[in-house]
Formats: structure tokens, sequence, C-alpha cells
């Protein structure tokens, strides 16, 4: 019997089992997807999902340094633009993110230097979840009918998402509720990403922030990889989920033409013009996770969600995370708390 099953192989699913693994734990850790990283994605450097941590969050930074990722601060120099449904006005606002951090490589670069850091053989790629079972501790049963029997199980994948899971007996109403109704952060959100040679707005005394009431995109910022020396620009969708379902191509379409409006010819003709809509990821978000359009949820692990199945079952996405819920910095809190929980 292994000490420990974790669903889900993002940031905090792949921090806990580094955790685990330096405890000498035995583990599985079981990713749905052909791809470790869960809501954190990208290409060539340029990030899909999350993109930045603030310099408070200094789990972020301290992992960062460990594994030998460099940080560089937002792209902030420049004037931001404002567009309304008739201009387009330059110099009004301000960079918004300016102060955060990225990472060389984009964000994909942490994934891929934990993975390298873990046992593979411990590593499931293309292993959806059937099953979770209360017999003499957990068992986990992937898709293909494989039986995994642990002391204990963490679902690192967004609330709606474990609540969605079959669990034998059934979760309580008590517990299953509260699950069900607590919103994936960012789940149910798109960005357009636009690369391109360079960043040639900078030259022209851009910062590639933006503001939009016109759309498609309504926040805009310079998403340039500093590997890479490319340019890339991205924007997130100001379309409600329901109303981008099935209007991929002209959601682009849309998107380059305000690129183009607001940066210029130059704009018309990116090397890569990609779409990324988080709430057609069925292991991210949920049906309820589209009409979810909040401020930012004040998170934590309720009361009723603490010792499920007498502490065997425990919940690890960032959403649980006591103080920093929701971001990346949340991610390794919450794999820092399981691990805490674990070790008593």
């Amino acid at each position: 019997m292994l000490d420990l099953v974790i669903v889900g192989g993002g940031l905090s699913g792949l921090a806990l089992a580094r955790i685990a693994q330096s405890r000498g734990l035995t583990y599985k850790l079981l990713e749905a997807r052909d791809r470790f990283g869960g809501r954190i994605d990208g290409i060539d450097g340029v990030d899909l999902g999350p993109s930045w941590f603030w310099p408070s969050h200094s789990r972020m930074a301290a992992l960062v340094k460990k594994l030998n990722l460099t940080a560089f601060e937002q792209w902030s120099t420049g004037d931001a633009l404002f567009e309304d449904r008739t201009t387009v006005q330059r110099g009004q606002g301000f960079a918004s993110m300016a102060g955060t951090y990225r990472i060389a490589g984009g964000m994909s670069a942490v994934v891929e230097a934990l993975v390298a850091k873990l046992d593979r053989s411990s590593l499931l790629l293309n292993a959806p979840v059937q099953t979770i079972t209360q017999e003499d501790g957990v068992i986990v049963t992937t898709r293909d009918g494989t039986d995994y029997a642990a002391h204990h199980v963490v679902l690192a994948v967004p609330p709606r998402v474990a609540a969605n899971m079959v669990f034998s007996p059934p979760l309580p109403v008590a517990a299953a509720q509260p699950l069900s109704g607590i919103p994936g952060w960012m789940a149910g959100q798109a960005k357009l990403v636009a690369t391109y040679p360079t960043p040639f707005w900078r030259e022209d005394g851009l910062s590639g922030d933006a503001v939009s009431q016109a759309g498609p995109m309504v926040e805009i910022h310079d998403a340039s990889d500093p590997d890479s020396g490319k340019g890339a620009i991205f924007g997130f969708v100001g379309v409600p989920a329901p109303h981008r379902d099935g209007e991929h191509e002209r959601i682009l379409a849309a998107g380059l033409e305000q690129m183009t409006r607001l940066f210029g010819a130059k704009a018309a003709t990116p090397e890569q013009l990609i779409l990324k809509d988080w709430a057609q990821e069925p292991f991210t978000a949920t049906r309820p996770d589209w009409d979810f359009n909040g401020p930012h949820p004040r998170y934590g692990c309720p009361p009723e969600l603490r010792s499920l199945w007498d502490g065997v079952l425990l919940l690890g996405s960032t959403e649980f995370a006591a103080t920093q819920g929701g971001f990346l910095e949340g991610a390794l809190e919450r794999a820092e708390e399981i691990a805490a929980i674990l070790s008593k």
C-alpha cells in the first residue's frame, strides 16, 4: 500500500510530490492530461495560464531560486492605451501589473524543473480517475481500471472538478454542497496570445498595456520572454464563457483586428495567434465555472471539508490555502499545509 496518491499534476500536486519524495514516502501522482502543469501552460516561453507572482510571495521566490530559474519584473515602461468603442487613447492609465514577477521561459519552466526532480516512475500522465473508494485507507481507480491503494489521497484539482468525481461511499451532503460551491480561480477565463519576432511596440514607446471597452480583450499586457528575445502580447478575453462556446475562430479574428487597432500594422501579422479557453478544459472548469465573474473569493478550507473520511481524503488545490488561495503562492502554501497534516 502506498503512503499517498496525489490526483492532479499542477503546481500544488507537484510541490506535494516533491515534499513526499524528500520524506521518503511512497506515492503515485495521477494526471488526467497528457502534460503536467494543470492550469499552468505555455508555448515558447509565453504563458497561456497564470503569468505572475508578487513580491510578497516568498514561497514562489524561494522555489524559483531553488530550481535555478530566473525571475524578472513585468515590463511596464512606456505608455498604456485605453480603447473605448470609437477611439484609442494613448497615455491613459498605467501598467497595472508593474512590480509583479514572471519567469524566464514561462511558468512552464517551473513545472518542467519540478518534474525533473521527481521519480518519473511515480508520475503518470493520461490517468484520469474513475472512482475513489474508502476501503482500509483509500483505493483510487483510474479509467483504465488500475487500482492504487494508499493510506491517503489528495485531490489537487479545482474544487468543482473534485466535487464531480465518483466517491464510494458518496460524500455527505454537508461536504458535497460546499465543495461544489467553490469556484475554481480563473477556471472559466480565456486568454488570447499573439507572438511576434520582436516586441516592436516598445520601440514606439508603448508598454504593451491596454484596457478596452470594445473587446474582445478587456485587459492586455506585454507577455514577451527575455530568453527568446521575441515579442508577445496577451489579453484576457471579456466575452463570457457561454458566449465563447463555438466561437473560437470569430474571437481569434476579432482579437487580431483589436491588436492591429491598438498597436498598428505590425500587429496584423503575428507568428502565432492562440486562444486558450480554460472554460473548455474539463479538468479545469465545470459548467458552473462559466458563470463566475466575481471578485477574488475568500478561499480557504471550510470546516466541513477538513476531515473527510476521517482524514483519509484531503483537498489540495490552491483554493484551499489558508491565506493565498487562487494564486501560485497558494498552491505551494496548500502543499505545505497538506504535508503538515500527513506528518501528524
